[in-house]
């Protein structure tokens, strides 16, 4: 027997309230929070806006003139002293120089950059900060990657080259981040590999600078670095290792912002998502309830963003199983919604609170809720479609298996023509419906569903931890309906991309361990499967403790594996002997 089932079925019912939630807090851009367009001289660690300016090159005289409306040009070309040709060259870069740093709109910044271009060296330590700042600019907007990467790259080079290892803080604070606009920029291209190097590279750079109490606040920056390793290592599926970085990053924010901030518990609330969205539901509570701390002091507890801390704790404590504390949180969230007008928000609520009177065992009174909350979707809404998986999920429950089946398959016709809109959603909810036609003993469809999933799966990076889980769940069904050698290369590509998604010690590796285990003895390979039942309860020893039921299971399939071995290798001593007295 496979014993995750239930809390499979259990974290897929709270993942699908916790992705809507994530959609609509989530950032548009990876580093928008803490620009990095600094002062071209890095002598201010304040984030300075990409200004404007007129007349680019012209400016100063002009403002001399109209300081001294008496003097023409002739007489300042008169009395000026003249200028010696490199006197003249260094004036002319410092005014294209001043120039760029004026201008605020991109077009302004463009023609200010070409014309620096065509007067400094290309190695000029200017020019590179100027590469910095334009693809900074750009890298902002996060519209054109290729144009970006253009002046990072170039920032990079000349940048690098000025930076010699020597405690020059400012030109190490450059490189830093000249590599971190690289990462962003591959970020940005979906190049996740190159973008984990580069931003490594930076993170290294500002440990040493914090470290050497170099006198520079690096803090923005390396703020910003963590928060896109936390976002390249999660689009990598690296799951744990992305919640260190966006741990990090927090820790930063705390000292950068003013305490009990706005800002500060809207990111409060995002770390405590991303606990969730791993199902560490323990270590999202804290968080969750300092968002909602600092939400209600600032803005007071009829305001909006209180609605969204107290939907997401309503899925936190529906992962601890205190079902009760999750259908308050949710009545408080759904009377401010309503106050708001925000209907959308406000039938997702609704949905959550069905599901949420499912898990109490109040099954009519979900059904109630969920036919008002139908009545008021359009007929392709995905809410819609939401609904009938609560409906069915309901209904199943109730053992009206018909009825059921029937929410399944509209809700799956739903889904279908949404696929290349959303494949995350979709894969996601055909990963539900599964589960149903599972509790339904429909184990041929559910294969069909997941199949489907991870397909739209195998196509978006982040989401390995997803793929991996719907493969290991294809392997199991199969082994549990007798197709044992179609299960191993499921379970074998689950094991794989677990390990890479959340180490090698995580619990859910060793379930797979222990599936792959019983699909070896099914195959009669008791030494390969003596192997796998052995990972398998050293990391749940470690991970639920030696005396949890599934540890215990663990090392029982253990020994069976073990006596199964003993008897072939008596039967093999038999054989020889047989054979030995008959030569």
């Amino acid at each position: 027997s496979i014993p995750v089932t239930t809390t499979m079925r259990r974290a897929s019912s709270l993942l699908s309230s916790l992705r809507e939630l994530r959609g609509r807090c989530s950032t548009k851009h990876p580093v928008s929070i803490i620009s990095l367009a600094f002062h071209s001289d890095l002598g201010d660690p304040s984030p300075q806006p990409c200004r404007s300016y007129h007349g680019l090159l012209y400016k100063r005289r002009t403002q001399q003139l109209l300081r001294n409306p008496s003097r023409s040009l002739d007489t300042l070309v008169q009395n000026d002293p003249p200028l010696s040709s490199r006197q003249s060259k260094i004036k002319e870069k410092n005014d294209l120089d001043e120039a760029f740093e004026s201008a605020t709109t991109m077009e302004e910044m463009v023609s200010a950059f070409k014309a620096m271009e065509s007067v400094f060296d290309e190695n000029d330590k200017r020019l590179g900060l100027a590469c910095l700042k334009m693809g900074q600019c750009l890298d902002s907007a996060g519209e054109d990657h290729e144009s970006t990467l253009v002046y990072a790259v170039k920032a990079l080079r000349i940048l690098e080259a000025h930076d010699d290892g020597d405690g020059d803080t400012k030109s190490a604070v450059s490189l830093a981040m000249a590599l971190h606009l690289m990462g962003s920029v591959h970020y940005g291209l979906k190049r996740f590999n190159e973008s984990l190097g580069y931003l490594n590279r930076a993170n290294r750079i500002l440990g040493t600078l914090e470290n050497d109490s170099c006198g520079f606040d690096v803090r923005p920056i390396s703020h910003a670095v963590q928060l896109l390793l936390a976002n390249t290592k999660t689009a990598m599926g690296r799951r744990e290792e992305a919640l260190d970085n966006l741990r990090k990053s927090l820790e930063l924010k705390e000292l950068l912002l003013e305490p009990n901030s706005r800002e500060l518990g809207v990111a409060y609330r995002e770390v405590a998502e991303a606990y969730s969205a791993v199902l560490r539901f323990k270590e999202a509570l804290p968080l969750g309830l300092k968002a909602l701390e600092v939400h209600m002091e600032q803005l007071g507890q009829n305001s909006v963003e209180v609605a969204h801390d107290r939907r997401l704790l309503g899925v936190v404590y529906c992962g601890l199983e205190e079902h009760q504390k999750a259908f308050e949180q949710n009545e408080l969230a759904q009377k401010v919604l309503k106050n708001w007008g925000m209907s959308l928000d406000l039938l997702n609520a609704e949905v959550d609170a069905a599901n949420i009177q499912i898990a109490l065992g109040k099954f009519e009174e979900a059904i109630n809720t969920l036919r008002g909350v139908v009545q008021q979707t359009d007929k392709d809404s995905e809410t819609r479609a939401l609904v009938f998986i609560s409906m069915a999920k309901a209904l199943s429950n109730q053992e009206k298996f018909a009825d059921s089946k029937r929410c399944c398959e509209i809700a799956c016709g739903i889904f279908e023509k949404k696929e290349s809109l959303a494949p995350s959603k979709v894969a996601e909810a055909y990963s539900e419906i599964a589960m149903l036609y599972e509790t339904m003993n429909e184990f041929e469809i559910a294969i069909s569903l997941l199949k489907r999933s991870l397909a739209l799966l195998e196509k978006i990076p982040q989401e390995q931890h997803a793929e991996a889980s719907t493969s290991g769940r294809i392997g199991w069904l199969l082994l549990l309906t007798g197709k044992v050698p179609q299960a191993i290369p499921y379970l074998e590509g689950a094991v794989e991309r677990l390990k890479e998604s959340f180490g090698p010690k995580h619990f859910g590796v060793g379930y797979i361990y222990n599936n792959l285990g019983a699909a070896y003895m099914e195959l009669d390979r008791p030494h390969s499967a003596a192997q796998m039942f052995a990972l398998a309860k050293d990391i749940m020893d470690v991970a639920l403790g030696p005396h949890h039921a599934d540890s215990i299971e663990a090392c029982q399939n253990l020994a069976n594996a073990y006596g199964a071995m003993g008897r072939y290798v008596g039967e093999y001593l038999v054989s020889a002997s047989a054979l030995f007295k008959i030569l």
